[in-house]
């Protein structure tokens, strides 16, 4: 998922104090303006892979957790750039059968050119997560990698989700805790508090995810992935900001915003910021 190549330089996307939580879920902002194409999300992607504690990759960490029999039909809803493949190419089994799916154009042609270079029979669809085009029981597994926060009807995507997958099958959903990236909301109210709230409580998270997968799924596992950011440079802190933001800033406030994040970091030396990702591996009996 990614950002607006349409919308102006000064606005881009994040939840402001007086900017309602359900922009967060609003398909049509999504996907014309925060995801209508990758740049916004490769300005996130660019923070956690220079800075992020953890040497080994989220995307290879995610791959670990797949638990598939042979020869599987696997649905990724959300493939954003197709990071999830390009990561595993080296280890993706020859006879799985994978579709990527993604609710913005934009975002499913940058996944169909990044994995063209990688030799295995792809299928690209578009679709919502809330009414899912496949008969019942058609797949062995879905993946949804911080999907599932941003979805208008949580239900209906988990509920469509459920039908889709085979008995025994796994459902894959990535999401993030309440103090994930903490230290960077706190950060930003320093610098002007009416920009961004210092809360992005999302509908589906670490905290309560295990409550909504359980209507419908009887075994709910999770899992933590340990890390932080480590932050030694303040402009890919600063295209990080502002690729999240939801209210318009002119160019003088996203230059006063990078100065104030260099004075930071000379006086901090290093800008610490704590996260909390994590992946729940929920199966259908």
């Amino acid at each position: 998922m990614g950002a607006s190549g349409n919308a102006p330089a000064t606005a881009r996307s994040f939840m402001s104090s007086n900017q309602p939580v359900s922009r967060l879920t609003d398909p049509e902002y999504l996907r014309n303006e925060q995801y209508a194409d990758a740049a916004n999300l490769h300005a996130r992607l660019q923070l956690h892979q220079r800075f992020s504690t953890n040497p080994y990759n989220w995307f290879r960490w995610v791959f670990d957790h797949l638990d598939l029999p042979d020869s599987p039909r696997i649905l990724e809803i959300g493939c954003g750039s197709g990071e999830l493949w390009v990561k595993n190419a080296d280890r993706l089994p020859t006879g799985w059968g994978v579709i990527l799916s993604d609710f913005s154009a934009g975002m499913a042609n940058e996944a169909q050119c990044n994995i063209k270079t990688i030799p295995h029979p792809f299928r690209l669809s578009i679709l919502d997560a809330q009414a899912i085009p496949f008969p019942g029981e058609t797949f062995e597994a879905v993946i949804a990698n911080h999907i599932l926060p941003h979805v208008p009807n949580l239900g209906k995507a988990i509920s469509e989700i459920y039908r889709i997958l085979k008995p025994n099958a796994y459902l894959y959903a990535a999401t993030n805790g309440k103090t994930h990236l903490r230290e960077l909301y706190e950060l930003i109210n320093q610098f002007e508090p009416s920009i961004l709230s210092s809360s992005q409580t999302l509908p589906f998270n670490l905290e309560n995810g295990r409550e909504h997968l359980r209507k419908l799924f009887p075994k709910v596992e999770m899992d933590v992935y340990e890390d932080s950011l480590r932050v030694t440079e303040a402009e890919p802190l600063g295209a990080y900001i502002l690729s999240m933001m939801t209210v318009d800033i002119n160019r003088e406030q996203e230059a006063r915003l990078h100065q104030f994040l260099a004075s930071e970091l000379k006086r901090q030396g290093v800008i610490h910021i704590s996260k909390k990702p994590g992946l729940f591996m929920a199966r259908k009996y």
